[in-house]
């Protein structure tokens, strides 16, 4: 069992916008992709030392919460349920709960005992059983005894995709130095479903990126068929200089998702055998120039990645080069499935097939506290499936100040603990960090 943090007793308090909408409270009508997502969160961590956070109290922590909320108010109201059974949010400034604990170790002494995990910095959040009640997003304050500080965000999928939801606390870190939200974020609750985007090399069949979900009790959470477990493996950039490069660009912003999709495939296959994977989803977000902009949603593209021969005895070339230009839009027929059931299915996403989740062009590290970044942060997804899930997002910057990648992966506990030793026996990428 891993060591317990120590965390003192936590306070919980809400924050709500700062003007309140009285009776003009409104309705947000999910989209598609917001439904598929309702069973998934987003959870991430921002870990700060004493001197990024010196003087700073927790009111000044949660003063840039309340003008926030009012430039995108659906993220404080709360899931009700129409009466065909399709789930919207009423925006009724019901807020978003703050959790204030302590922790009597170091940040240092967290950091080598637990390495990158989210576990106990983020709060056990997962809506229900009466969703009237239920806040979408609960953020953890928790203060070190070294003053150090780790920011936890537990953001239900409903809301957005993790693009969405590191830009929520992005904002929130501009607006702590006196940035005012951008104006673009100015919203009022839709009546209109978002119009989704869907690639050109889109398939027509049934999709095989989800799957029905088996719902525990009246929580928001599907039950799994086993224990699925999390580690993330730390890869420094000159380790992605040792990765098989003569598959990417020689350009510096090569993106290594599909090698490192590649190599992890291959393992997995291996350790499955005859049972490796042969189909897997890739899930991949449409990110524009302007995206820190945006309002919260789900851009979420899920493509299917197939080949008729074995992942685990194929080439990583091939692997790279399916990744890279066989992916299979399932996004308009995941929207016929969900319109098709009025909106009232419950589905698995992350992991109903192995999942790889590209995030490399997450601005994880554009979050500072008094012009200092986090010194280290990190993302999971909760609810995820049997057949496990990989998430690709950069890493804290090396001595050189360039960005390695982390590599958070969520699989079958045994399943995990080999995908360990072999990453690093073939890859060298060791599963310790210290």
């Amino acid at each position: 069992m891993s060591p317990q943090l120590n965390l003192e007793a936590s306070i919980i308090s809400t924050v709500v916008p700062a003007t309140p909408r009285g009776e003009d409270d409104g309705e947000y009508n999910l989209n598609y992709m917001d439904l598929l997502m309702k069973l998934h969160y987003i959870r991430s961590i921002y870990l700060f030392d004493s001197e990024a956070v010196q003087d700073l109290s927790i009111s000044d922590l949660k003063a840039p919460m309340f003008p926030m909320l009012d430039s995108c108010s659906h993220v404080s109201g709360r899931v009700r349920i129409s009466e065909s059974g399709r789930p919207f949010i009423k925006c009724n400034d019901a807020g978003v709960r703050i959790e204030e604990s302590r922790c009597q170790k170091t940040l240092r002494e967290w950091m080598d005992e637990k390495e990158y995990s989210i576990d106990e910095l983020v709060h056990d959040h997962v809506l229900g059983p009466d969703l009237a009640f239920s806040p979408l997003i609960f953020i953890k304050f928790t203060y070190f005894k070294c003053g150090g500080l780790s920011l936890g965000l537990s953001w239900a999928h409903i809301l957005g995709d993790a693009f969405s939801a590191f830009n929520f606390i992005t904002k929130w870190s501009h607006t702590l130095a006196a940035q005012a939200p951008p104006k673009s974020l100015r919203f009022k609750c839709l009546s209109n479903f978002t119009k989704p985007k869907f690639l050109s090399n889109s398939i027509s069949d049934y999709p095989i990126s989800v799957k029905k979900a088996t719902l525990v009790d009246k929580y928001w959470l599907a039950a799994n068929d086993s224990y699925v477990a999390t580690h993330t493996f730390h890869i420094t950039s000159k380790q992605l200089h040792h990765l098989p490069t003569t598959f990417a660009s020689t350009d510096t912003n090569t993106k290594y998702f599909g090698i490192i999709s590649a190599m992890i495939w291959k393992c997995i296959a291996q350790i499955r055998g005859d049972y490796g994977p042969r189909v897997v989803t890739i899930s991949t977000t449409n990110v524009s120039n302007g995206v820190e902009n945006e309002f919260p949603s789900n851009d979420v593209v899920l493509s299917r990645v197939e080949t008729n021969l074995s992942p685990g005895e194929s080439n990583l070339s091939e692997l790279v080069n399916l990744i890279a230009e066989k992916k299979m839009n399932e996004n308009h027929v995941l929207k016929k499935l969900v319109e098709e059931s009025e909106g009232v299915g419950d589905f698995v996403v992350y992991g109903a097939k192995l999942t790889f989740v590209d995030l490399e062009e997450g601005d994880f590290y554009g979050v500072k506290i008094n012009g200092k970044k986090a010194i280290m942060v990190n993302c999971d997804i909760r609810g995820v499936g049997d057949e496990g899930v990989v998430l690709v997002l950069p890493g804290p910057e090396d001595d050189d100040g360039n960005n390695g990648r982390m590599i958070t992966v969520s699989l079958p506990g045994k399943e995990l603990d080999q995908l360990k030793s072999k990453l690093e026996k073939e890859w060298g990428i060791q599963y310790y960090s210290r």
